[in-house]
């Protein structure tokens, strides 16, 4: 747990030397070894802090080159949390590409026509949501929480609801990122829902899994400027 939390202030430390540095994108890091002299911490710790922050789009390395800046995470995410929760947040990403994959999969072979309507109810909320000024994350929540109620299997609601809270930061957060640009990105965001839902009414397991992949790397993306 120490070194956990060693790792995710190294994150956070990085993340903000990006910001406070005003690096763009393509701009190299510190090395290691500076990183580690610079936080007082093992290059050990810096290592895997540099692994996640790769893992969650932001940072990208190069053999024999050191970590690049890849992504900025955008400045209005800080809105709906401190820096200091991103590590966690971001790292919920990880655990929803298994999780969520796989329950869309089994959501799509497993699914009454009850859970059906309750998918295409909460769809639809959704929808209103989005194209109004709204919030838009309680609708949005309660389409991953229909689909995932929808596996048959109680340990899925359950593992899903342990990553809710961080979870509501990234929806709150995307929403409104999503908002100050182009119209076309809330259009993509929910053309992505529909898509996921689209595979599940036709019972298509794989196609349910990837959309839902695919929806929760693009919305990852959306955290970025």
């Amino acid at each position: 747990m120490a070194q956990e939390r060693l790792t995710d202030r190294a994150y956070t430390a990085i993340v903000e030397i990006i910001n406070d540095d005003d690096l763009r994108v393509g701009d190299r890091l510190p090395s290691e070894a500076r990183l580690a002299e610079m936080f007082g911490m093992s290059r050990t710790i810096v290592r895997e802090a540099l692994a996640r922050l790769a893992s969650d789009g932001i940072t990208e390395p190069r053999r024999g080159a050191g970590s690049f800046v890849k992504n900025r995470p955008s400045d209005r995410m800080f809105a709906f949390m401190p820096a200091t929760d991103l590590p966690a947040t971001l790292g919920t990403y990880e655990v929803r590409f298994v999780l969520e994959a796989e329950a869309a999969r089994l959501a799509a072979v497993r699914r009454s026509g009850e859970e059906m309507a309750a998918i295409d109810a909460a769809l639809a909320r959704l929808r209103t949501a989005l194209l109004s000024d709204a919030p838009a994350h309680d609708e949005d929540m309660e389409l991953h929480r229909s689909i995932v109620a929808a596996t048959a299997n109680p340990a899925f609601p359950a593992a899903f609801d342990a990553l809710v809270g961080e979870v509501e930061k990234v929806m709150r957060a995307g929403v409104d990122i999503s908002r100050s640009r182009p119209p076309e990105v809330i259009g993509a965001m929910m053309r992505e829902h529909e898509t996921i839902v689209d595979a599940i009414r036709a019972q298509d397991a794989d196609g349910a899994a990837l959309a839902m992949r695919w929806h929760l790397s693009e919305g990852r993306k959306r955290l970025m400027p």
